[in-house]
């Protein structure tokens, strides 16, 4: 009979869900997981800020379809990633996060870093457990991946006091459960199914709109042929970015304007859809509403017809009714003023995408980075006016998570984080991260982490010296003399790379940028290039809040 510390059961529970990677910044009260993780083979990352782990494993999730793990030290290194933790719960991506407590012996004496991190992490996560019996690692820590799949998928914690972990265990002595194997399908009912087909077949301009759950269904492929025949048009959101080749990207405002029938795939109607309400939608329309979520449907505008189900599967179930309504002469004049919408705005960036303004003008740095950027480029948009220019500019090279931003809670500082879990998951894939410059003044200090441990990827930084999503609405509102905390100044990023380990490139002629990018991707290491940016009205008008 062998005896072993119960970090090392933990590891094994790990392991034996299919964990490969986790991360961390290293903390007393977890290192003896650490330990486990070598015997395991499962990699250890660390990172500069914990909220860089928490992100990171959002980002493995939402790249490999299974949970990624957080390992956080006690009291405010937990606290430190409240935020990454509650950026994944709003964007529905599951992951398990593993939280240091102080010994259980003395609770309430006042340990180092002891407090009641339960109740902080309670309402942004979909389970929170304090594991008080080192036996129950392996059946506790099975739950967690299956709490952090199923249904609507979102993060889930385990609190492993200091005690515990160092507990003896007595090797092999624990029986480790089955693994999670995969979100099954969830069909809608097909009552409610047919129905919305009747709304579909009758409605003359339809539109369909695809968000982040469908990432999430082990039918996400029955999109493309869903799109190729409802004939509407369909426009994505979110982790559905990349589903589709870029057909429909820039009329979807007045498309819902017009709409007299929607059907909604896994999104919620929030700010990103104007709530659901006028002036974005038209007033008549009627909305066909699909979530994984039953409470969903009907929030900010009622359904004339709500689907509990995976986005995927009810999609193949409205194929399997047949003809949905594409042939009608009036929908194919719909689409025609639509695809008429998309070449009359494609027009009016023409002369910002074409621009030999210095400092280089937005639109074009994003149509230089366009036309730089391999085929298989997983990109990552992690900034506010920069990002939101190139998300209608550069277009997504590959499903899933070919592009990746915050979700709907809008967290800067993403960037890092995600661009280490992308090289990690893809190794021979090229990243690019997006970084705006108020983001860069976040993470950047990850570039030493990402140098040490051999992960290379590429950081363009869209520097416009300020804040520009909130500061263009500020000075608007009260005047560039009355604009304080919104402006920065031109600050050289890529020498503070440098300083850390990684490459750097100053950019300030349009001409410079493809060149930049080309050597960049063709770099050993992380390389920031730093690209002197000026304004355009493009964003003019847009809200901030």
């Amino acid at each position: 009979m062998s005896f072993a510390h119960a970090g090392k059961l933990v590891a094994r529970a790990l392991r034996n869900e299919g964990v490969e990677v986790v991360f961390t910044l290293c903390g007393g009260h977890v290192m003896s997981i650490y330990d486990g993780c070598l015997d395991e083979g499962i990699r250890v990352v660390d990172v500069r800020h914990e909220q860089t782990a928490a992100f990171a494993a959002d980002a493995w999730s939402r790249l490999t379809g299974r949970p990624g793990v957080a390992i956080l030290t006690a009291g405010p290194g937990v606290t430190n990633a409240v935020t990454g933790i509650a950026n994944a719960y709003r964007a529905q991506s599951p992951m398990v996060v593993i939280g240091g407590q102080g010994p259980r012996s003395l609770a309430g004496k006042g340990a180092l870093q002891e407090m009641d991190v339960l109740s902080v992490i309670r309402p942004i996560t979909k389970g929170q457990v304090s594991i008080s019996d080192p036996a129950r690692i392996p059946e506790i820590v099975s739950w967690a991946f299956r709490t952090a799949m199923s249904g609507v998928p979102g993060p889930v914690y385990l609190e492993m006091p200091l005690d515990l972990l160092f507990a003896p265990w007595e090797d092999g002595g624990s029986r480790l459960p089955a693994p999670y194997p995969g979100r099954p399908a969830m069909p809608g009912d097909e009552s409610r199914v047919a129905a919305a087909a009747e709304l579909l077949r009758a409605a003359e301009r339809p539109v369909v709109l695809i968000g982040s759950q469908v990432r999430w269904s082990p039918h996400w492929q029955a999109a493309r042929e869903f799109a190729e025949k409802v004939g509407a048009p369909v426009y994505v959101s979110g982790m559905a970015r990349g589903l589709l080749p870029p057909r429909w990207a820039r009329s979807r405002k007045a498309a819902l304007a017009e709409a007299d029938v929607a059907l909604v795939f896994g999104t919620p109607l929030d700010f990103r859809l104007g709530y659901g309400g006028s002036p974005v939608w038209n007033e008549q329309c009627r909305l066909i509403q699909v979530d994984l979520d039953p409470a969903e449907p009907g929030r900010n505008r009622d359904a004339a017809v709500a689907i509990p189900g995976d986005s995927g599967t009810v999609m193949m179930q409205l194929l399997a009714l047949g003809d949905l309504g594409a042939g009608r002469p009036a929908r194919r004049a719909w689409l025609e003023r639509l695809e008429a919408e998309e070449e009359k705005r494609l027009a009016r960036m023409q002369p910002d995408l074409t621009s030999e303004a210095m400092p280089v003008n937005p639109l074009r740095l994003c149509a230089e980075i366009d036309r730089a950027l391999p085929e298989d480029a997983i990109l990552i948009g992690d900034g506010g006016d920069f990002v939101a220019t190139a998300a209608n500019v550069v277009r997504v090279r590959r499903y899933p998570a070919g592009w990746m931003d915050p979700g709907p809670l809008g967290t800067l500082g993403i960037g890092m984080g995600f661009a280490m879990a992308a090289r990690l998951a893809h190794p021979d894939v090229p990243v690019v991260l997006l970084l705006g410059d108020g983001t860069a003044g976040l993470n950047l200090m990850e570039v030493e982490a990402a140098v040490r441990q051999n992960l290379p990827f590429v950081v363009v930084v869209g520097n416009d010296a300020g804040w520009t999503q909130i500061r263009r609405g500020q000075v608007e509102m009260f005047g560039a003399e009355r604009a304080p905390a919104t402006a920065l100044s031109y600050t050289r990023y890529e020498r503070v790379a440098e300083a850390l380990g990684g490459h750097g490139i100053w950019v300030e002629r349009p001409e410079e940028i493809g060149p930049a990018l080309r050597q960049a991707l063709a770099a050993d290491r992380l390389t920031v290039i730093n690209v002197k940016m000026g304004g355009s009205d493009f964003r003019a008008g847009a809200i901030s809040v």
